[in-house]
């Protein structure tokens, strides 16, 4: 990703509407690495793994690990009102999501467009080896974006349900190496 330029994508925005970058990818893709450096940038991050590590702790630990999908819906429906907040005040924002589902995409482009703002999408695309060792060196770290291990079974399982954008307006960004 090293090669990918960040103003580019940001010059490309009308500095009369707040921008919103929509990250895309698998889990391993590196979308935090990069959400990060749009943070760096004056960008205001929204994860949902981050909401649900700040309010409800660790993943199995201070809450049962069947909560775990009621706990999303309710940080994402959380996230996307300080999403509608923040496009009101005119604040560029990196939504550090998956976007895995072609339907979720097209929604939170429409919410984006409603408020004011405009989108770009940048699709992580990784090949699932590097994913694998990504992850494996993720699942030793202590943090909101390691809060569960990713088993080779749920990686697989993400991977087949992953609705890989094309036609969207997406950045591709292409990462053949373990670097992020």
């Amino acid at each position: 990703m090293a090669d990918f330029d960040l103003n580019e994508l940001i010059s490309q925005s009308d500095v009369t509407h707040p921008l919103v970058v929509m990250m895309c990818g698998v889990a391993g893709a590196g979308k935090t690495t990069f959400a990060q450096k749009l943070e760096e940038k004056g960008f205001v991050r929204l994860s949902i793994d981050e909401e649900i590590w700040a309010t409800h702790g660790r993943y199995g630990i201070d809450y049962p690990i069947e909560k775990y999908e009621q706990l999303k819906i309710e940080a994402e429906i959380k996230l996307r009102d300080e999403l509608t907040i923040l496009l009101e005040k005119k604040t560029n924002v990196v939504i550090d999501f998956s976007f895995w589902q072609q339907k979720r995409r097209n929604e939170y482009k429409k919410h984006i467009e409603a408020a004011g703002g405009e989108w770009r999408l940048v699709y992580l695309k990784v090949h699932p080896n590097v994913l694998r060792e990504r992850l494996r060196i993720r699942s030793q770290r202590f943090d909101a974006n390691a809060a569960f291990t990713i088993t080779e079974e749920i990686l697989n399982s993400f991977l087949n349900g992953f609705e890989e954008p094309s036609g969207e307006g997406e950045f591709v960004i292409e990462t053949k190496s373990d670097t992020y």
